[in-house]
């Protein structure tokens, strides 16, 4: 027996992932493996889905969104009323929420709300701190209540956090003790008719520090309520962390495929964060970003793989575009206007079957 099957808290952590369904994507098991021997057969598409010549989009009608987060300096200048239609020109549905005023002044929730409405665009998510040092911090740790209210009276499904569960370090028992903050913010979501979801960068599938044969990104997985906590898997930095950790510290091999995590438990990943990347071998990470549809992403095969292995299925997910340096005038001279139009203009575009 190895030692790392003989070590009693990676025993309980194997024991969780198999209850929950997780068993062999940390070790790099293929879709194929962990769904049956066999890929499941494509549904047919639907009229609404496809047209006269086979067609169809990459993302489904009523699912296409975007992290306000990517036009950040736009909101600031114009306002949310302007963005927003811009938004409705480029054919987005709905918006995530990096913050309620993001420098634009003082502005109701219940105002903020009409925009959305006057633009034909839902509020699906927003991020919020996990935690804060100050107590009067706008964060699920420091104002609970307040953020999951906020939350509901916008009417917005989901509320979560954009940041890493390394509050208490990069330990296996650490991030067990995030994982408790977790389950108890998506109680209070709950509560209030919402879920609560962690969005991940490159860093979560990295290994602990105290036990390096153990995936972080496992533990949280293995540690928190399903039925609680949710993922927004953000595809370009789960890509990122593929790069930065297939092999353990020790150098044997560890591979993963981040679609393989979305397959073997669709209804935990309601959101994704939708962002491209050119292969760039000077980049720790792997990549640089770049508009969706300008990388090496193949968003037609992770898109359509998920939607063709759970069609039918009780899953709604929602495909939410980014761009974290869209404002960056070195990185991204076009403007952060011009990415969000272009990568809706790719992702409603229509492909092939």
């Amino acid at each position: 027996m190895s030692s790392r099957s003989a070590d009693p808290q990676y025993a309980e952590l194997h024991r969780r992932l198999r209850r929950r369904g997780f068993l062999g994507v940390a070790a790099g098991a293929t879709a194929a493996t962990l769904l049956g021997a066999r890929p499941a057969a494509a549904a047919p598409q639907s009229a609404e889905a496809t047209d006269h010549r086979g067609c169809r989009p990459i993302v489904p009608r009523g699912k296409l969104g975007i992290q306000l987060y990517t036009l950040r300096d736009q909101v600031q200048q114009l306002g949310f009323g302007p963005v927003f239609r811009e938004l409705e020109r480029y054919g987005y549905d709905s918006v995530e929420f990096a913050g309620y005023t993001q420098g634009t002044g003082d502005l109701t929730l219940r105002q903020l709300k009409h925009l959305m409405r006057e633009h034909g665009l839902r509020g699906i998510g927003s991020h919020v701190g996990y935690y804060s040092a100050d107590p009067a911090a706008y964060t699920f740790a420091t104002q609970l209540e307040k953020v999951v209210d906020d939350a509901a009276a916008l009417g917005l499904p989901h509320v979560g956090t954009a940041a890493s569960p390394d509050r208490y370090g990069r330990t296996v028992d650490g991030w067990k003790r995030a994982a408790e903050d977790f389950n108890t913010y998506g109680a209070a979501a709950r509560a209030r008719g919402l879920t609560f979801y962690q969005h991940n960068h490159q860093m979560e599938f990295g290994f602990a520090e105290d036990k390096p044969h153990v995936r972080l990104y496992d533990v949280l997985l293995a540690e928190t309520d399903p039925e609680l906590v949710h993922l927004e898997m953000d595809i370009y930095w789960a890509y990122a962390g593929q790069h930065r950790f297939s092999v353990r510290p020790d150098g044997t091999p560890a591979p993963f495929d981040p679609l393989d995590y979305v397959l073997a438990a669709p209804h935990r990943y309601p959101l994704f964060h939708v962002k491209d990347g050119e292969h760039d071998e000077a980049s720790p990470d792997g990549y640089h970003m770049v508009d969706v549809g300008d990388g090496d992403i193949d968003y037609e095969h992770f898109i359509g793989t998920v939607l063709r292995r759970h069609r039918g299925r009780r899953t709604d997910h929602h495909w939410l575009m980014e761009r974290d340096d869209a404002v960056d005038p070195d990185a991204n001279p076009a403007g952060s206007f011009s990415s969000a139009r272009r990568s809706a203009a790719y992702l409603r575009g229509r492909r092939h079957r």
